[in-house]
């Protein structure tokens, strides 16, 4: 059986990022984090999500894509996360928004491996967590890591999120 192509191409850029963590593919799709804590065994607060929300831009139809990883026992203030990063507002990124700035599809969401670079910050609560699980690239993929190397891998800037 042939690996999917998203998974692949996540795996290639984790071990060109030097990620030692291993990928693991469940048998069913993990599109929260609460499913994907029961899944693999952890609490729901060592789940990464990468939630992409759209910062508007100066001009009409030029959102920017911003990536926040923040810990699956939390919710993203947005009004506090866009001041933090100095833009006007995030909204929630449509499904087409989505796959346009990372490559891939809501729920499999990686912290890297995107067409372009996207603009990321990182939840610093994930660090009480010896061992984080983020998406892999497809919605029913995870890959372990933790907390310095996922900010290593990513160049993500820590801000509180909630």
């Amino acid at each position: 059986m042939t690996e999917h192509p998203s998974i692949a191409h996540f795996r290639a850029e984790l071990a060109e990022r030097g990620g030692q963590g291993r990928i693991v593919v469940l048998p069913d799709s993990v599109h929260t984090a609460a499913l994907a804590a029961e899944a693999l065994g952890c609490e729901v607060g060592a789940i990464a999500n990468s939630l992409l929300f759209a910062a508007p831009g100066q001009e009409h139809g030029t959102d920017e894509p911003i990536l926040i990883l923040t810990s699956g026992a939390h919710r993203v203030d947005t009004d506090k996360a866009a001041a933090t990063i100095g833009v006007r507002a995030l909204k929630r990124a449509k499904p087409e928004f989505v796959r346009e700035a990372t490559g891939q599809v809501i729920g499999g969401v990686s912290p890297f491996a995107h067409p372009r670079p996207v603009r990321t910050f990182l939840d610093p609560s994930l660090r009480q967590y010896p061992v984080i699980w983020a998406a892999a690239g497809h919605p029913a993929a995870v890959f372990s890591t933790d907390y310095d190397e996922l900010a290593r891998m990513t160049g993500a800037t820590e801000i509180d999120v909630n």
